[in-house]
């Protein structure tokens, strides 16, 4: 089974930016639809952002929109996403994930269900 390992999550105050990193296999990297996604206790998981093999094509969730920033970085096999004026809204747990029946085209950001391989998520608190 593909791994994805994600890094980067921590505590910072409000205004304040992390970046997340993502690694995993060359195969997944280069093969499928990947994305960010996050869930707060007792909320849904939500779709952040996804990005289309080759980077082609990238969509963000509206609340992330003009904030965050999805890339990659083909020598490293990695994904990541900076996170720049962070709300306390933003606090969740955030993972990676690659949905292995896309890759030239993402499913909808919202639609979190059609990712099939997870990471393990990564921590970020924001304080006001």
């Amino acid at each position: 089974q593909a791994q994805l390992v994600e890094s980067g999550g921590g505590s910072v105050q409000a205004g304040g930016s992390l970046r997340l990193s993502c690694a995993t296999s060359r195969d997944i990297y280069t093969s499928f639809c990947m994305g960010w996604f996050r869930q707060a206790p007792g909320k849904e998981r939500e779709g952040v952002a996804t990005i289309s093999t080759g980077g082609i094509r990238i969509s963000y969730a509206d609340s992330v929109k003009d904030r965050f920033t999805i890339s990659q970085d083909n020598a490293k096999n990695t994904l990541y996403l900076q996170m720049n004026s962070l709300k306390p809204e933003d606090t969740a747990m955030y993972y990676c994930a690659a949905a292995t029946s896309y890759a030239w085209y993402c499913p909808d950001v919202g639609r979190w269900y059609d990712y099939d391989r997870w990471g393990q998520g990564t921590q970020v608190t924001v304080s006001s």
